[in-house]
């Protein structure tokens, strides 16, 4: 039967929870906006057929935006504070480092404010996280780090920083944008500039939203995304759309629950942009024997063509790409690592995981990150598209016939290795093993 998928693309579901998300504004981790975020989706999921719609609350590191400056030559140049900065002001000689690859931060930097590009160049064989090189300009001793974009436009990039054992970051981080960030070179380089962020730190609480469909079998399959976003924008492609695929894949799969053998479980994590909190918490609670795979959502709709990091399952690999082949439609997988979403924390462990994105052509997050990542950079036909293939993905995973091995942690943490991932991972204080 193929009712269901004409149904998808027809379906309002999905695109119309990702328009009630963008609308909430401010769904920061801990934040009012980031609770009816996650109220909202409960709903969604529970219109959309699945059982036992619920959410469950755990404590954070709040973090609230005050005023951030970054003062050079007398003039205050715009900027915003990087997620779980300290408040504090912090002066010294302006270094640019460029790309902030780690041999960059061998020099003396004691005492200086560091910037570093949010991009690589294309001979470097990995992508470099911005934590990654915040702590790198931590270890050197920085008195305060500078985050530049690389994509035009004016648009200064938000990201966190800290740590899990140390959420609150060591020393004063902004972002700026490319301009901003090139007219700090061109003018004050060896100048000594002040930074300054003000922020509220305080206790708060995020939620996951949990919901089910298929058999009640002790093993489940998790489609996952993430709830929260910066408080700078909408989060529509980061990860507003996410969550909305999750809900139409559900009220799909809702209408073909005879073909689950294998209880799936729809989850849409909170804290995600603050160090995987919300993931990270539910995977300690778990078995991780009792889990199948995870197909977790982040970045997809954005572009038309769907990726999937399979991070060495074989299995997973040929199931996307026996889904693509099913409806003649293009996917790309690659098997390479991605430890940066929700997915990781048991991906870690040997569970079996996809991170899936979509292919936008663009270098780093594109928009996401800035106040750009609204809702107008989004195609509903490409929400309505990737619902058909996840949905059908989700169900080929949950076939009794479909084996999935797990793979020994010892295997990741080599991987990790060779793939030159560990090293950024030590200094983050994410290495796990």
């Amino acid at each position: 039967m193929t009712d269901w998928i004409g149904e998808t693309f027809t379906s309002e579901a999905g695109w119309s929870h990702l328009e009630g998300l963008v609308d909430i504004g401010n769904r920061m981790a801990g934040s009012e906006g980031e609770r009816r975020a996650a109220e909202a989706t409960r709903d969604a999921l529970e219109e959309a057929g699945a059982r036992n719609a619920r959410l469950e609350e755990f404590d954070i590191q709040g973090w609230a935006r005050g005023s951030s400056a970054v003062h050079a030559g007398g003039e205050p140049q715009e900027s915003i504070a990087l997620p779980r900065s300290p408040s504090g002001t912090a002066a010294g000689e302006f270094v640019d480092l460029g790309y902030g690859l780690p041999d960059d931060f061998a020099d003396d930097l004691e005492g200086k404010v560091v910037m570093a590009a949010s991009n690589v160049p294309d001979w470097y064989d990995r992508f470099l996280h911005r934590r990654e090189k915040y702590y790198h300009a931590v270890e050197a001793g920085a008195a305060a780090f500078v985050f530049r974009n690389h994509v035009e436009g004016c648009l200064a990039p938000t990201g966190s920083v800290g740590t899990e054992d140390a959420p609150i970051g060591e020393i004063p981080a902004v972002g700026v944008s490319k301009e901003v960030g090139s007219r700090l070179a061109r003018r004050f380089e060896g100048e000594e500039v002040t930074v300054e962020v003000e922020a509220a730190i305080h206790d708060a609480t995020s939620q996951n939203v949990h919901a089910e469909l298929g058999p009640d079998t002790e093993e489940a399959l998790l489609l996952t995304s993430h709830v929260d976003a910066h408080d700078i924008a909408e989060g529509a492609g980061d990860n507003g759309a996410g969550t909305a695929l999750v809900v139409e894949v559900a009220r799909a799969l809702a209408a073909r629950e005879d073909d689950l053998d294998t209880r799936v479980e729809c989850i849409c994590y909170g804290a995600e942009e603050v160090g995987l909190v919300g993931s990270g918490y539910d995977a300690d609670l778990r078995d991780h024997d009792r889990i199948k795979a995870i197909v977790n959502n982040d970045g997809v709709v954005r572009g038309r063509t769907l990726t999937f990091y399979t991070h060495g399952f074989d299995a997973l690999e040929a199931a996307a790409e026996a889904v693509g082949d099913r409806f003649d439609h293009p996917v790309e997988t690659t098997p390479e690592l991605g430890p940066h979403s929700d997915h990781w924390p048991y991906v870690t462990w040997g569970v079996p995981g996809y991170h899936v994105m979509s292919k936008t052509g663009s270098e780093g997050r594109g928009w996401g990150h800035t106040r750009a990542d609204t809702l107008d950079k989004l195609e509903s036909r490409n929400l309505r598209e990737q619902a058909v293939l996840v949905a059908d993905l989700v169900v080929e995973l949950a076939d009794a016939d479909t084996e999935i091995e797990p793979r020994d942690p010892d295997a990741i943490a080599d991987q990790l290795e060779e793939e030159d991932l560990a090293e950024g991972m030590k200094i983050t204080g994410d290495w796990p093993y």
